[in-house]
């Protein structure tokens, strides 16, 4: 899901001209007030472990617990640095993080049962897949990545666990009779939900506000990532939460509440340190009221 350039384009004042490499000096922030019916109540920050990766091959208990101890709620694992689920799940709970959802392999008939097993274990009930830039080149790849994705959604389904699939900005950066391979996949696999990554959502040229007002009831996990929102040849290194071009008030302000479970930052590339970058991406989120931490 991440191979190739990094892996992994926001506000209400969107113009579809703003993508990649554009100018974005006439973003507002607007603060959402409990009188607009957004806010019920604050959605819980988790992080991406894929963000902290060259930091967890070396040490990924210690990685783990410096997440937890930073305030963060939750952790979605891309991958168990070689261990097995019960230790992954013991190292989790010594941290004090929970697990908001699960980046694994596209369940098939044959591995349903240990997909289930694992999302079980760890006690989550949202599993995240996807497919890379080249089944987005074509408007037949992307229906055949849509029936793939339904077929996926519907073995998990009985069993209480929502599939949803993590966009890059190749599902935003084209058309096929007039519909971006996003809303193919989310019109053509009804049970499909979607973690929508924001940034990559506006680096392709969309305005994520716009599509989580469309899809909102189908957006459990939001992937809040920030950055300059430039680099034509692949996009340049992201910046904590806050310090870029992203209107998160207004990204966050959208979301349905009663759909939406977690908030949760991944930075993919960072100029700063990576662990400083999380460290004040939580401070920003929490700070200004627009996610709850443990701290």
């Amino acid at each position: 899901m991440r191979g190739g350039a990094p892996t992994r384009a926001g506000g209400s004042d969107f113009d579809a001209g703003q993508g990649r490499g554009h100018s974005h000096a006439n973003l507002r922030p607007t603060i959402p007030t409990p009188g607009n019916g957004r806010w019920r109540e604050m959605k819980p920050i988790a992080l991406q472990l894929y963000t902290v990766r060259e930091l967890a091959k070396d040490d990924f208990a210690g990685t783990v617990k410096q997440v937890g101890e930073i305030g963060y709620v939750g952790v979605e694992p891309a991958g168990l640095q070689g261990l097995s689920p019960q230790e992954a799940k013991a190292l989790f709970d010594e941290a004090g993080v929970k697990v908001c959802s699960s980046h694994m392999g596209m369940p098939t008939e044959e591995t349903v049962d240990d997909a289930v097993a694992q999302c079980r274990l760890l006690g989550n009930d949202v599993m995240v897949t996807g497919f890379g830039a080249d089944k987005m080149e074509s408007l037949d790849s992307v229906r055949e990545c849509a029936a793939a994705f339904q077929k996926a959604a519907e073995l998990m389904k009985p069993h209480g666990i929502k599939v949803a699939f993590h966009n890059h900005w190749w599902e935003f950066d084209r058309q096929f009779d007039g519909k971006t391979p996003y809303q193919i996949l989310m019109d053509e696999a009804p049970d499909l939900h979607s973690e929508l990554d924001v940034y990559w959502c506006r680096y392709g040229g969309v305005d994520p506000v716009e599509t989580i007002k469309q899809y909102g009831s189908r957006i459990p996990l939001l992937h809040v990532k920030d950055g300059p929102l430039t680099g034509d040849d692949g996009p340049d290194p992201h910046t904590a939460v806050g310090k870029g071009k992203m209107d998160m008030p207004a990204i966050i302000g959208a979301i349905d509440p009663d759909a939406c479970q977690w908030l949760i930052v991944e930075l993919d590339h960072c100029a700063d340190d990576m662990m400083t970058a999380v460290a004040d991406s939580y401070r920003y989120l929490v700070g200004e009221g627009l996610a709850k931490g443990n701290k």
